[in-house]
């Protein structure tokens, strides 16, 4: 099989693995009122933190002089983009469906185009800001669609407002990792922010929960089985194959394959969770990837 047919296949199968977290995550809240978002994501980084050390220990070592501003930069990246993000995913799952929440956190891509441009003073073409539009009336469809049809308006703009802020924290992260690859490369980095944010994970678990051992032990068994799915399938292997399709067929053609995601958590949740999107929500979907499609491929452009 030639490389590209590598790479597209890497990225098809990591969009996939990343589609189907929120499936997972719903279903373990649906076992028991003791599965909360701390418990959930620290059985999901205590599964991938092996991986993600010996990542480390096998990833090149790169001859870069590293500083102390470096390392902080870091650590302040892992925290933000992998554990202050997922864990506010986590809480916004308890309140909106599966299908909102990936069209939310599917926004990433203009918010980092929009930061960049407030910090490095680029001005956006009416074509970048036609996209932008496009996607947030698209999501705002959604949303809109959502809350008519379950009657939990309080409930669903707290979760899709969590689930946004999840966005903002994963796309300012993104911002930060062109330097740290650089100074660290791809696997290294990789594996020490990772590291980073299962430990950040794990400290608030320990400080938040009573007796945190007991409580942690305490879960039905089914719980820690979807807790080592999110760790292994839906963290490690997908953040592996993405970084390898990258490497062969750019990030162009991997972000034009793992668009698919958003439909691929759709019919997921459709499948397993029995969710439905009417005509405007499939309509809202539509704009939303269509939007960010038209922001990511001009922003790799210019």
């Amino acid at each position: 099989m030639k490389p590209l047919h590598w790479g597209a296949s890497f990225a098809l199968i990591a969009a996939f693995l990343f589609a189907s977290k929120a499936i997972f995550i719903k279903q373990a809240y649906a076992l028991s009122p003791l599965v909360n978002a701390t418990n959930l994501l620290t059985l999901r980084m205590l599964s991938a933190l092996p991986f993600f050390i010996l990542l480390i220990y096998f990833a090149p070592k790169h001859k870069n002089n590293l500083l102390l501003k470096d390392w902080l930069l870091l650590i302040f990246a892992g925290l933000l983009g992998y554990y202050f993000a997922s864990w506010l995913d986590f809480i916004g799952l308890m309140y909106i469906s599966a299908s909102l929440e990936r069209i939310i956190l599917f926004l990433y891509p203009t918010l980092t185009v929009l930061a960049s441009t407030v910090i490095f003073k680029h001005k956006l073409s009416l074509k970048i800001w036609l996209a932008i539009l496009l996607s947030y009336s698209g999501t705002v469809i959604v949303m809109l669609a959502e809350h008519q049809g379950t009657g939990f308006g309080q409930n669903i703009w707290l979760g899709s407002s969590l689930v946004f802020a999840s966005a903002v924290a994963f796309a300012a992260y993104l911002l930060m990792t062109p330097r740290l690859i650089e100074r660290f490369g791809s696997w290294r980095f990789t594996g020490l922010a990772m590291t980073v944010a299962c430990l950040g994970t794990i400290v608030h678990y320990m400080l938040a929960t009573p007796h945190p051992i007991t409580a942690l032990i305490s879960l039905p068994m089914a719980v820690y089985g979807y807790g080592i799915a999110l760790g292994f399938f839906v963290t490690v292997l997908p953040t592996i194959l993405l970084m390898q399709s990258i490497v062969r067929i750019g990030p162009s053609r991997a972000a034009m394959i793992g668009a698919g995601g958003p439909i691929f958590t759709i019919i997921l949740a459709v499948l397993f969770l029995h969710e439905q999107l009417n005509g405007w929500q499939w309509v809202g979907c539509a704009l939303n990837i269509l939007g960010v499609l038209m922001v990511s491929f001009s922003s790799k452009r210019t």
